[in-house]
């Protein structure tokens, strides 16, 4: 199967089945998703989702958070990965939401990734979940899924270039979309370290699976010689 045929089965599977697909980190504004992106790096939702509540009352606006130093912040996400390095990268977000951007999640890539913190996959979700923008935010998960699934070539090695090839095949208006169905798919069937191959719906598109587990047609039988009984 061919690329294009592969993302059309992809895109009319997910359409017809999930079509509004959302992100599973609990968030009311810019400000609070960008913290929880931020605290998500190398760590479960459900685990941000946990901490989110407690950090947010003590850090309401950017402008509690950039009056805060690491230490103050620390104990609230003790419980996420790299709880030390967040804590510094929060601590001066907020300093520069405040500093520079008028308390304001600013809407761009561009601007957002000046932010500490914040490298290229957090600003393509912020500007895709938050403002709309046709942008692909490439984690583990997408740039997994995308590669067994054969959406992207194999020579592929960088989220940058994953990223590139997916905004290529994916009609604009469902890139925030894809990048979503993407996420949950590797999340939940197309798993690291033993995808669920078994109850996957995309096996009859899937690279990995026509590599691993589909049956070669058998070799037609000789033509029998002159003389051989029938």
């Amino acid at each position: 199967m061919r690329k294009p045929e592969r993302f059309r089965r992809f895109l009319d599977y997910f359409t017809t089945n999930f079509p509004e697909p959302k992100t599973e980190l609990h968030y009311g504004n810019p400000y609070e998703l960008i913290v929880a992106v931020v605290l998500s790096a190398q760590c479960t939702d459900k685990r941000v989702n946990m901490v989110m509540p407690a950090l947010l009352e003590q850090f309401p606006t950017p402008y509690q958070l950039a009056a805060a130093s690491p230490e103050e912040i620390f104990p609230f996400i003790r419980s996420v990965s790299y709880p030390n390095n967040k804590a510094k990268h929060l601590a001066g977000l907020g300093r520069m939401l405040v500093n520079d951007f008028g308390g304001e999640v600013p809407s761009t890539i561009e601007e957002l990734q000046r932010l500490p913190g914040v490298g290229r996959k957090t600003a393509n979700v912020v500007v895709s979940v938050i403002y709309n923008q046709p942008a692909m935010a490439v984690d583990t998960h997408v740039f997994r899924v995308s590669h067994r699934l054969g959406l992207v070539n194999r020579t592929a090695t960088t989220p940058l270039a994953v990223e590139k090839e997916l905004l290529r095949y994916t009609p604009e208006d469902l890139v925030a979309k894809a990048h979503h169905w993407l996420i949950l798919h590797g999340r939940y069937i197309c798993v690291a370290r033993q995808p669920k191959c078994g109850i996957c719906p995309l096996t009859d598109c899937c690279r990995y699976y026509e590599t691993n587990f589909a049956v070669a047609p058998s070799k037609p039988l000789p033509a029998p010689e002159s003389g051989d009984i029938l």
